[in-house]
């Protein structure tokens, strides 16, 4: 007797399994909060959606910095928002493709975008969104894995495959780590800046983070390094919507 073959699981399923991590690191979070509330020093209060918001502790880091505006979480995973409620006051579920954000346009003062493009198929119709809900000089913050990373480099070499990149959503072959994330686009620091750019924002600064997967004794190398944001674990991109 023959057994029918699985149905191949959705990527929206995928997704929606409360096993998948959908929390990145405190030490990204925290520079990128840095980042923002640099840029919307000693302005009135803004409007802030954290496109992608997870479970909302990567909002629950940044909120002390940017006391005195509003964070909105947005995700289209109804248990993700299910649990960032308890850290944030504001959450709606929305999606970037398909019908679109659930905002007017031109409502946004600035995006957060936490190592969220990796995972989208489409990831030009995403910033095509979010270039539409961002007022004119709205700032986007986004953060993403780099696929050029310096423990990249030397896997590569080695023939290995690189940290962050995946193969399959059931397991990880080729390459360090245990977690299974559902990466499906990685980029390297040249290759955001000409993405962004050729999404109709201006590259206001690019800078680099540390990832918390790093092995204890490698961290204060992994640290050392974000200064060069092409060699950085995480690329951390403050971009303008162009006027």
């Amino acid at each position: 007797m023959t057994t029918a073959p699985a149905k191949p699981r959705e990527l929206r399923d995928f997704y929606e399994n409360p096993a998948v991590p959908v929390a990145s690191g405190t030490p990204r979070s925290l520079r990128q909060a840095r980042m923002l509330a640099a840029a919307l020093h000693k302005r009135p209060a803004q409007t802030i959606l954290d496109i992608g918001c997870g479970d909302g502790t990567a909002a629950a880091t940044a909120a002390p910095l940017l006391s005195g505006h509003r964070l909105v979480g947005v995700d289209w995973s109804q248990d993700a928002l299910q649990r960032a409620r308890a850290h944030l006051t504001y959450t709606i579920r929305g999606e970037l493709t398909g019908g679109g954000l659930p905002f007017r346009s031109g409502c946004a003062d600035a995006v957060l975008f936490s190592e969220v493009i990796e995972h989208l198929v489409d990831p030009d119709a995403a910033m095509d969104e979010i270039r539409r809900v961002l007022r004119p000089g709205g700032h986007l913050m986004l953060s993403t894995p780099n696929l050029a990373a310096w423990y990249n480099r030397a896997l590569l070499a080695a023939g290995v495959q690189p940290v962050f990149s995946e193969v399959s959503l059931r397991g990880i072959h080729g390459r360090p780590g245990a977690e299974v994330v559902g990466h499906l686009r990685l980029y390297t620091a040249r290759a955001l800046r000409e993405f962004a750019a050729a999404s109709g924002f201006e590259v206001v600064r690019l800078a680099g983070a540390p990832f918390h997967g790093v092995p204890r004794p490698l961290r204060p190398l992994d640290r050392l390094l974000c200064s060069r944001p092409s060699l950085a674990s995480i690329l951390l991109l403050h971009a303008r919507k162009k006027t």
